[in-house]
């Protein structure tokens, strides 16, 4: 297996623990009773319980995004060393950032959030182009989306 589609497995299985900690959060705050319900009139959950519940949705928002970029160079047989460097940013950036958001601390918040965000970012700007580069290198030329054949 490449060693980008193992970390895009490592991402998955960390969204699943940010999920049952989430879980676990609503469930200590509100009781299963209320989450095995229709949830209408729910409170939103407070505190650290609130903070994982958005530390999941936004793992999930950027899940997308990763594993798109993941399994089409993966796919495209295009994967490289700046590829790797991309999933292993975005992946670690991710573990960084559930850390400093759950643990709430101010100080980490002011600090390295802004770092720990751009981690999403710079991956997501280092696999794709890295696999434009690629198809540049092995001459292809782009119409309309659609490679020239050669």
């Amino acid at each position: 297996m490449k060693p980008e589609l193992m970390l895009l497995v490592w991402a998955l299985l960390l969204t699943f623990v940010q999920m049952l900690i989430a879980v676990s959060g609503a469930t200590l705050q509100v009781g299963l009773p209320a989450l095995a319900g229709n949830r209408e009139g729910l409170a939103p959950c407070t505190g650290w319980a609130g903070r994982a519940a958005r530390a999941h949705h936004n793992m999930l928002e950027h899940l997308v995004l990763f594993a798109s970029l993941v399994l089409v160079a993966a796919l495209a047989g295009k994967t490289n060393a700046t590829t790797l460097l991309g999933a292993q940013l975005f992946f670690w950036a991710r573990v960084a950032y559930a850390v400093v958001y759950l643990g709430g601390i101010p100080w980490l918040l002011l600090r390295q959030r802004p770092f720990v965000l751009r981690g999403d970012l710079r991956e997501h700007l280092v696999v794709a182009p890295a696999q434009l580069d690629q198809e540049r290198r092995d001459g292809r030329k782009w119409v309309r989306g659609q490679p020239d054949a050669q």
